[in-house]
């Protein structure tokens, strides 16, 4: 039986992938504690702490399809501690005088953050690898559509043309900022820990320093110089950059969903066969794509906002902020990896229409070039008195429903000011693009280093 929407076979598509679910999950969560103990024991064996013999034969035990997670569910409900049935059935899958050396002088927390630490260097990959996915569909629509003009709208109106290259090199620029973070997050995340109860790694002897930084580098994960066992602020620096991502992602997601309004119909997402928009109206193509993506960031922000309140501790450990973070931090994950799959495909199929973009450029009838004749007539007539000539023109011309060429024809001063052609080529959205052209480029080209990986 499945209740959450990660789990049900009809929902899970939407809110994380096979890939992800499979880092995730309970089997490997528990892998990554065996991990842990192989590594620990593999480290003391070399310093000479516990017997080679024992090292070896934990790490060979120390697969998951050794553990029976049925029974070990049970034994935690019954003596009510996550660890210990696990490490029992290691111990036992072990002979016994070699099964006595598991998880010798290590504490329960080091194993769990561990094994957190590790399916987050696995997770990280994939999170970087997809963003380069997206960052790459990003990148190619903004040169496919470096010169396209469009409507750049504020406060929800139209105000100047701009391109939709350009509104794509935007995100891309912004998704550019996120890859450096999490890049330079990475190496202050991934960090393991080997500190005992109370973080002074007093079970652990003289060497203590050694053996975990060399338990750590078998793992592949940093060393801290500390204990960090009641210091969340390294998963919680993680989800709070996801939920950046997220946020960029459904900015993206909704301007889609809103530019495919049928009022608007400037672009469409991909149309598969059989997809069907109602079950009472057969004619619709809803934009699902970017309506999820939109959304799913809501609970990524807010999963993050858990992590947020974990930061808050008490003593050396607090199990009560602790133990929120085996909800929150998976469902991060989850959530921004699915939306980093969505974003790709939405962007990888997505169908630009240029010409309706070009019909919604004209619907203000050439009012929104209103600044570039302001700025062309500046240094004829000075400032001030342009700004008065365009805002007498463009409030006669919208009451009368006059286009902005024949609202400036009609005004006295503007009329006598400005010959026909000018007046043609001051209404011309094309030509008032301004940068857009030689952003996109230079965008595109400082992105290509993170975007080739």
């Amino acid at each position: 039986m499945t209740v959450s929407v990660f789990d049900m076979q009809s929902l899970q598509h939407l809110w994380s992938t096979d890939e992800l679910r499979a880092i995730f999950s309970e089997e490997n969560r528990v892998q990554k504690w065996l991990d842990f103990e192989a590594a620990l024991a593999a480290a003391q064996a070399e310093l000479g702490i516990i017997p080679a013999a024992a090292a070896q034969e934990i790490a060979a035990a120390a697969k998951v399809q050794n553990i029976d997670l049925a029974k070990m569910s049970a034994e935690i409900r019954r003596i009510k501690h996550s660890l210990v049935p696990a490490l029992k059935q290691l111990q036992a899958a072990c002979s016994r005088e070699n099964g006595e050396w598991v998880h010798y002088g290590a504490t329960t927390q080091d194993v769990v953050d561990t094994g957190v630490a590790l399916q987050l260097k696995e997770f990280h990959a994939v999170v970087i690898r997809d963003l380069q996915a997206v960052g790459r569909e990003l990148a190619r629509l903004a040169t496919a559509h470096r010169d396209t003009p469009m409507a750049g709208r504020t406060h929800g109106v139209q105000a100047l043309p701009i391109t939709f290259g350009h509104k794509c090199a935007l995100w891309l620029d912004e998704l550019g900022r996120h890859h450096e973070r999490l890049v330079q997050a990475a190496p202050r995340v991934l960090v393991g820990m080997l500190a005992g109860a109370v973080g002074s790694q007093a079970s652990l002897g003289e060497q203590a320093e050694q053996l975990e930084r060399l338990m750590l580098d078998k793992l592949g994960l940093g060393t801290p110089a500390i204990s960090w066992a009641p210091a969340r602020d390294r998963f919680t620096e993680y989800t709070l950059l996801l939920a950046m991502v997220g946020s960029t992602l459904s900015k993206i997601g909704n301007e889609l969903f809103n530019m495919q309004r049928n009022e608007f119909g400037e672009v469409e997402e991909g149309f598969s066969e059989g997809k069907l928009g109602s079950s009472t109206m057969p004619h619709k193509r809803n934009p699902t794509s970017a309506e999820n993506l939109a959304g799913l960031s809501r609970p990524l922000r807010y999963n993050a906002a858990m992590m947020v309140e974990g930061m808050v501790q008490e003593g050396e450990r607090d199990g009560i902020a602790w133990k929120m973070e085996w909800k929150a931090l998976p469902e991060c994950c989850l959530i921004a990896g699915a939306m980093l799959f969505q974003a790709r495909n939405l962007l990888a199929g997505l169908k630009v229409n240029a010409d309706v973009m070009a019909a919604n450029l004209d619907k203000m009838r050439g009012y929104l070039l209103s600044e570039r004749v302001m700025l062309e007539l500046s240094e004829r007539v000075g400032k001030q008195t342009a700004h008065e000539w365009i805002y007498e023109a463009s409030m006669h011309g919208i009451t009368s429903k006059l286009s902005f060429a024949d609202a400036m024809r009609q005004h006295k001063g503007l009329g006598e000011l400005l010959t026909e052609a000018e007046i043609q080529d001051l209404t011309d959205p094309a030509a008032y693009l301004g940068q857009c052209g030689t952003s996109v480029d230079r965008v595109v080209a400082q992105q290509q280093a993170w975007l080739q990986g």
